[in-house]
C-alpha cells in the first residue's frame, strides 16, 4: 500500500464499523447507506416499507457490504430503543447513528392543523432525539462514536409554506450543537448535514416537477442544477469516519452555493 493510500485508510476507512441509518428505504438515506457500506461499515436500514428497504439491502450488498433490514415506525421512544438495541444485537456495536428520516406536508403557518403539527414533530425531531438518547450509552461505553443528523436547508433559511418543517429542522442544528458540547467528553462528535434542494421521490413532483418551484431555485442555485442524492455521501463519511475526530456540533450545508448568495441583477 503506499502512503496516499495508508493515508486515506487511517482516516476515512469504516472498516469495522457498525452505523444506523433511519429513512433508508430511498432517496438521501438509501444514498448514505449505500455510501457507508462501500467505506466499510456494516449498516442498519431502517424504513417503513419493508420493499423499498429490501431494494437499499440489494444495493449494499452489491457493493460487498453487509446489512440488516429494520422496519419500523418511529415516534416514541420504545421504537427508539428498539431500533438501537437491534442494531447492537446484529453488529455487536453501534458507531454510527445517521438520523435521516423525516418528512414535510406544505402547509402555510396560517393552515397547519394541530395534527399536522403533531405528525411533523414526532417525525423529525421527537425519534430523533431519543434516537441519539438511547444511543448515548452504547457509544460512551465503547469509548465513543459518531452522530449525523440530517437538517435541511431550511435549518438557517426561511421559506415560506414550510412552517412546521423549518421549525423541526431548525431545531435540529440547535440540538446537534447541545449534544456535542455535552457529549464531548466521551469522544462523541455530533454533526449536523444540512442538504439544500436535492432531488429524491419525496422532492421530484412536489419541487422539481412544479415549473414555477422549478424556475425559482434554478434561478438562485448558483450550480445551477438540483443536487443528488449522491452528492452528500462525501461529507457523511467525513462525519462518519476518524477524519473528523475533531469536527463536532457543526452544520454543514450542501446547496450547490444558494446560501452563498447571488446576482442582484439576474435572475
Amino acid at each position: 500500500m503506499n502512503e496516499a493510500n495508508s493515508i486515506l485508510e487511517r482516516l476515512f476507512s469504516l472498516q469495522g464499523k457498525a452505523a444506523l441509518i433511519t429513512g433508508a428505504s430511498g432517496g438521501i438515506g438509501r444514498a448514505l447507506a449505500v455510501g457507508l457500506a462501500e467505506a466499510g461499515a456494516a449498516v442498519a436500514i431502517h424504513g417503513r416499507s419493508q420493499e423499498q428497504l429490501e431494494e437499499t439491502h440489494r444495493l449494499v450488498e452489491n457493493t460487498g457490504g453487509k446489512a440488516v433490514v429494520i422496519a419500523a415506525e418511529l415516534g416514541d421512544l420504545e421504537a427508539a430503543q428498539r431500533l438501537i438495541k437491534e442494531t447492537h444485537q446484529a453488529f455487536g456495536s453501534l458507531d454510527i447513528l445517521i438520523n435521516c428520516a423525516g418528512m414535510n406536508r406544505r402547509k402555510s403557518a396560517a393552515e397547519a392543523t394541530p395534527d399536522d403539527f403533531d405528525t411533523i414533530m414526532a417525525a423529525n425531531l421527537r425519534s430523533l432525539y431519543f434516537l441519539c438518547q438511547a444511543a448515548y450509552p452504547l457509544m460512551r461505553d465503547a469509548g465513543g462514536g459518531k452522530i449525523i443528523n440530517i437538517g435541511s436547508i431550511t435549518s438557517t433559511y426561511g421559506l415560506g409554506g414550510v412552517s412546521v418543517y423549518g421549525m423541526t429542522k431548525s431545531a435540529v442544528g440547535q440540538l446537534t450543537k447541545t449534544l456535542a458540547v455535552e457529549w464531548a467528553k466521551d469522544n462523541i462528535q455530533v454533526n449536523c448535514l444540512a442538504p439544500g434542494f436535492i432531488v429524491t421521490p419525496l422532492t421530484e413532483t412536489s419541487v422539481w416537477g412544479d415549473e414555477m418551484r422549478r424556475n425559482w431555485l434554478l434561478s438562485r442555485i448558483p450550480a445551477k442544477r438540483p443536487g443528488q442524492p449522491e452528492e452528500l455521501v462525501g461529507m457523511a463519511l467525513l462525519m462518519a469516519a476518524p477524519a473528523s475526530s475533531y469536527l463536532t456540533g457543526q452544520l454543514i450545508t450542501i446547496d450547490g452555493g444558494f446560501l452563498a448568495g447571488g446576482w442582484w441583477d439576474q435572475e
